[in-house]
């Protein structure tokens, strides 16, 4: 997120340049007893020499030692969700959240754009930062792509929720599709406005209605509905005052129509998974 932009609902941060790939790690096999682990190991190089050639020329070992490298952002905001949630919820907090930003990461890498591993932000959420897209369309899909990565866990925990009767994986399921939905809402600095940008800007006022009204609802403190309005809002006001994104040109009807449906898809797709695991919790002979 070129010049780069962030990408993510709860939290939006200066854009970083991308930075180089982490090395990958090898795994290695300890022969038992001291005599023998010389030739255990000289056996094994030979054994799979070839094999472990082929592996470190794939770029996922790379990207899987970077993304998995604990930060101590992760750390921090680890602890917090579990001192306020409880272990097991927090947890899940805090997987969720990485799911949604890799989502997010490894979408920017199928476009071939520079992106840098996600960042959390303690309290706040995470975010991923990465080139800006060619087009808008891409731009949709790339915003869309960490709602639809966290539909696919909330349905994995629910599927699980339902065949065990396990409170717990309809809880998840609840938690994870709940928390996309929301970040679905049509407006920026949302996933959702993102998206709906790229379909047609005034959609955003009808997006800043329905995000006061499930803040709101939902009793989100005061501070963090500031915080959110504050980093949508540029963005907003040069809509407001007819300064059109560039790449608003290329956009046909054709595309617009393709970024609505997957945009709908995915709201549909995420209000039947909270309704059913909400259902399943509140009252469990109903799955």
């Amino acid at each position: 997120m070129h010049d780069e932009q962030p990408v993510e609902g709860e939290y939006q941060a200066p854009a970083v340049p991308a930075a180089p790939g982490a090395p990958g790690k090898k795994a290695g096999r300890r022969a038992g007893g001291v005599g023998t682990i010389a030739a255990g190991l000289g056996v094994l190089a030979l054994k799979f020499k070839a094999l472990l050639a082929i592996l470190l020329n794939f770029k996922f070992v790379l990207i899987g030692a970077k993304l998995f490298a604990v930060s101590w952002t992760f750390i921090l905001s680890l602890l917090f969700y579990v001192a306020v949630f409880g272990w097991r919820i927090g947890v899940v907090l805090v997987l969720l959240i990485a799911a949604h930003e890799l989502g997010h990461y490894f979408a920017y890498r199928a476009y071939g754009l520079p992106v840098r591993a996600p960042v959390f932000v303690p309290f706040l959420g995470a975010y991923t930062a990465g080139a800006i897209a060619p087009d808008l369309e891409a731009d949709a899909y790339i915003a869309l792509a960490g709602p639809l990565t966290g539909f696919v866990l909330a349905g994995v925990c629910f599927a699980l929720g339902s065949a065990t009767n396990d409170r717990f994986w309809l809880a998840c399921a609840d938690i994870g599709a709940f928390l996309n939905l929301f970040n679905m809402l049509p407006v920026l600095p949302f996933d959702g406005g993102r998206v709906i940008g790229a379909i047609w800007p005034p959609l955003w006022i009808a997006g800043v209605v329905l995000f006061v009204a499930a803040a709101f609802w939902l009793g989100v403190p005061i501070i963090f509905v500031l915080l959110i309005a504050l980093l949508g809002l540029p963005a907003m006001i040069a809509a407001l005052r007819g300064h059109a994104d560039p790449r608003a040109a290329a956009m046909t009807n054709a595309a617009r129509t393709r970024v609505g449906i997957w945009y709908l898809a995915t709201v549909i797709g995420l209000m039947y998974i909270v309704g059913q695991s909400h259902g399943g919790l509140t009252n469990p002979g109903a799955l």
